[in-house]
């Protein structure tokens, strides 16, 4: 399945539902996460990362509510998510662009620890052409 295509993001919240980890995480934070890719070979492409009361959830479109939003091209996501360009460097770089609540997204980053392990699974049947 392509990178950021619908079938990838169903692939990415199937995984997150059957993650234990997750579930656990979730009932420790709360955050909601959208992701802006631009310029992809679908077009713009926007989905979310949601934890909430025990629940995560990984989705279409816009976080609701919307802590944080990182924007960015294709490129630098296809980038990021191969491992040829550290996540720190591209935001540092201005590569991502953040906006909303940084001190929750930074406050956050057992949620993004444990969605990056969810990834991994993930990527193994992603193409990323």
């Amino acid at each position: 399945m392509r990178y950021l295509s619908l079938d990838w993001i169903n692939a990415m919240r199937a995984a997150v539902e059957a993650s234990d980890h997750m579930r656990d995480v979730a009932k420790q934070y709360t955050i909601g996460a959208t992701q802006v890719v631009s310029s992809g070979p679908e077009g713009d492409v926007t989905y979310h990362v949601q934890l909430r009361d025990g629940d995560a959830s990984v989705g279409p479109g816009p976080a609701d509510p919307e802590d944080v939003k990182m924007e960015q091209d294709w490129d630098t996501a296809v980038a990021v998510a191969t491992g040829d360009l550290n996540g720190q460097e591209a935001f540092v770089s201005g590569r991502i662009r953040l906006f909303g609540d940084q001190q929750k997204l930074l406050d956050s980053q057992p949620v993004f620890g444990a969605l990056d392990a969810v990834f991994t699974t993930v990527s193994q049947r992603t193409d990323y052409v």
